[in-house]
């Protein structure tokens, strides 16, 4: 019996979406909002890193970036809990796909579309049941004027993802049903997902035993640090609200901040890491850490 690593997880995700093309392909025509004759039939990698070198970006996000045969671009990520900055990267990272496609002296008429893909492993609209977000520039007045260039598609994996009351677009809920349920609990592949060779073959890239001893302790890793940056993140914002009442605002919120830097350098996180969770500059962060004797 096979046991199967959750597809989540940064190096699953890149193994199947960032190594495969058919799979990708297979993927992102089901997901995307697509008419029939627009579907993707190539695709070509595309570098990944859309900003210098962060080593905690990689902890809270997974991303393949890829142009198909269309030359629209697409950044594909996998967003393992939400922050307060989301809606700014991503446009920040479309936004600057979208303007690199032409060199100053070519003409606006070349520029593609760029399209994001972000599934959310968590809730962040609390206002509708719906999972599914289709985000376009629009016209307030006649929502049928759209000015074409970026897209971006935000699914939410969680509880608001009830395949059983789907019955349009079956190949997308497969592939959502798969990154939701495939992971270390599953013991047998689902019936439904063993027939689609696209998902089977997905399944089988992430089973235990297709990986070396050196990446499960990178597999193991990662979900460490996520579920002590989102621990951190939730805790300490939580307490700098309650705090907050009582003493004001920006006051309790600067404690707390306070607290996030010792701890999580105690905890080993690196001053890039510290700096994603709290938004501070990396000279507020030193001066923190020598208040607190860390030189």
């Amino acid at each position: 019996m096979a046991r199967y690593l959750d597809p989540k997880n940064d190096l699953t995700f890149k193994r199947i979406f960032g190594r495969h093309p058919d799979l990708l392909i297979n993927f992102l025509n089901a997901v995307m909002p697509f008419e029939s004759d627009r579907l993707i039939e190539e695709v070509e990698y595309l570098p990944s890193e859309l900003t210098p070198y962060n080593p905690a970006k990689k902890y809270s996000l997974v991303d393949v970036r890829c142009r198909d045969n269309h030359k629209r671009q697409f950044i594909i990520e996998m967003q393992m809990y939400w922050d307060k900055n989301f809606y700014n990267r991503i446009l920040f990272n479309a936004g600057k796909v979208y303007v690199s496609q032409l060199d100053r002296s070519e003409n606006y008429s070349l520029l593609q579309p760029v399209y994001t893909l972000a599934i959310l492993n968590e809730n962040f609209d609390h206002k509708t049941e719906e999972f599914y977000h289709h985000f376009q520039i629009v016209n307030r007045e006649n929502t049928d004027e759209i000015i074409p260039g970026l897209e971006f598609i935000l699914v939410e994996l969680t509880n608001k993802f009830r395949p059983a009351t789907m019955s349009e677009r079956k190949l997308m809920v497969l592939w959502l049903r798969f990154l939701k349920e495939v992971g270390e609990d599953l013991k047998t592949l689902p019936a439904e997902m063993q027939e689609n060779e696209y998902i089977r073959k997905a399944a089988e890239l992430c089973e235990e035993a297709a990986f070396t001893p050196a990446e499960l302790a990178a597999y193991d890793k990662y979900w460490d640090i996520i579920r002590t940056e989102k621990t951190l993140f939730n805790s300490y914002w939580q307490n700098g609200e309650a705090k907050g009442l009582a003493k004001g605002r920006a006051e309790g919120k600067t404690e707390i901040l306070e607290r996030v830097v010792v701890d999580s350098k105690r905890n080993r996180f690196s001053l890039e890491q510290i700096q994603l969770i709290t938004n501070l500059t990396h000279e507020q962060i030193i001066e923190i850490l020598k208040r607190h004797g860390y030189e």
